[in-house]
This record gives structure tokens, sequence and C-alpha cells, in this order.
């Protein structure tokens, strides 16, 4: 008996619709990392892209549990001596409450060049309109 190891030809990618609000975070994002790689097909093979395109509405509507909005710290660097910056969740979910949903799923994926190609099919939206009306994607309850 030989395995079976599946190419993106072979699947159907779906588009999925999936509304933030009231959600939390964490949780929302295991369930987006689960749909991005396709853990959820029988088909998975965990060395190609077989999962499907995610559309996140109402990033704006987010819950998170606990103090992390004030203790939660988000880091970047200029590249410059000195240049780390320091944010906490709130002041992010107040300018880009998208980076906020896009962190914490990209957290989760791999961390090689599967990763960075499954995060680019993820699109994320303050509000409830999308340009992905064309896609037809399918409102899914995560």
């Amino acid at each position: 008996m030989s395995t079976q190891s599946f190419t993106k030809e072979d699947i159907n990618q779906d588009w999925i619709l999936v509304d933030a609000k009231d959600k939390t975070l964490g949780r929302l994002a295991t369930k987006i990392a689960n749909r991005l790689r396709g853990k959820h097909k029988p088909e998975f093979t965990p060395n190609s892209d077989l999962g499907d395109y995610v559309v996140v509405i109402n990033s704006d509507l987010i819950n998170v549990t606990g103090n992390k909005l004030s203790q939660k710290k988000y880091y970047r660097h200029t590249g410059y001596p000195g240049g780390i910056k320091e944010k906490n969740l709130e002041k992010v979910l107040e300018e880009t409450s998208e980076e906020a949903i896009k962190s914490a799923v990209k957290g989760m994926l791999p961390k090689n060049k599967l990763g960075r190609q499954v995060i680019k099919k993820l699109k994320i939206y303050k509000d409830d309109s999308h340009p992905h009306k064309s896609q037809n994607p399918q409102l899914t309850e995560l």
C-alpha cells in the first residue's frame, strides 16, 4: 500500500467568510490557521498548501480575555541602534485591528516558505464590506 500525496491541482480551495464579531482573538486565530493550512481536510499534506482562502470581517469587534489589553506587548525594530518600539494590544487594536489578528494567526503557522505562502491567503477587513464578493465566500461559523 502506497501513501497518497496530493498537490494543489488535486484539491479545491474554497473561499470562507468569517465574522470576528464578539469572538476571542486566540481561539479564532487557531481555527483560521487550521483552515489556512488545510488541516480540516482528509487530504491534508504537511508539505503542501492545500488550505482555503479566509476572509475575516469585523476585525474591530474582536474580544480579548483577562488583562491582555494592557499587558500584551507587540515589538518591532527600526533597524537602527536603540530602535526597538513597543505597543500594547489596546493601542494596536485602536490603530490597526487587522494587524492583531494577522500576528496571532502568523504565530500559529510554520516558520518557513510554506508559512509565508499560506499567510497570503488571509484577508482581514475592519467592517462588513470586502472586495471579494465575486469569489462567493461562504459564511462559516468557526
